[in-house]
């Protein structure tokens, strides 16, 4: 397992994140979702994130990510959904007639940290901590 690091702690923060399109609109399709990940990519430095994996359906993404103990994931989020909207309805007007007003993104996400163990087994290992 490869653990990260900074000047004071070693971690490992993995997410997995769902974006979902306002009201559940189809209008993610390969280019779309190559453009929105650039735009994830280029703000992921600025909040000490690296992006992992990328995958789309046609109304919402589906994000792997590493984060760091510093890393404020909401402020990171808002910045990601208001700079993605605004970029992708101006770069792809036709978006704008399948949404209604200047939403692209539903207000929800479902952010989820990806663990290597089952809880129940950490769970474990902390009551056992100095029982041996």
């Amino acid at each position: 397992m490869n653990l990260d690091t900074n000047n004071h702690s070693v971690f490992l923060l993995n997410y997995h994140l769902v974006l979902v399109i306002k009201y559940r609109r189809k209008v993610i399709n390969g280019e779309i979702s190559n453009r929105l990940k650039e735009i994830f990519e280029y703000i992921c430095p600025k909040y000490n994130i690296t992006s992992g994996e990328w995958n789309h359906d046609k109304d919402h993404v589906h994000i792997l990510f590493r984060g760091s103990p510093n890393t404020d994931i909401s402020k990171f989020l808002n910045a990601y959904k208001s700079a993605s909207s605004r970029l992708i309805k101006k770069e792809f007007p036709s978006i704008k007639k399948q949404l209604w007003k200047e939403y692209f993104w539903s207000r929800s996400y479902c952010l989820i940290t990806t663990g290597g163990a089952p809880i129940d087994i950490v769970r474990k290992y902390i009551e056992d901590q100095g029982m041996k």
